[in-house]
């Protein structure tokens, strides 16, 4: 018997997320209170109004790690998926 071993898989996830901009936002969704209280009453409307309305309100237009709740690297498909889910 032989046994043959995968030596050039290449996971090209951060934490199961598509990049570490998606983790880290939805991150800080899932783990502020205020954020999770805020991103349930916009689950129905997407992420991308709950992004708007990111924008407008923090100060810094990012999270506390520097990510833009706007960065054009967020999956915005996964973001809305996670958000159903609150």
């Amino acid at each position: 018997m032989t046994t043959t071993y995968q030596t050039q898989i290449e996971d090209t996830t951060y934490n199961g997320w598509t990049n570490y901009e998606t983790w880290n936002v939805a991150l800080w969704i899932g783990n502020d209170e205020g954020l999770y209280h805020m991103a349930r009453e916009y689950r129905h409307y997407g992420y991308e109004r709950f992004a708007d309305m990111m924008m407008e309100l923090a100060e810094d237009n990012a999270t506390l790690d520097g990510v833009k709740w706007n960065d054009p690297n967020l999956n915005y498909v996964e973001l809305d998926e996670m958000m159903e889910e609150l």
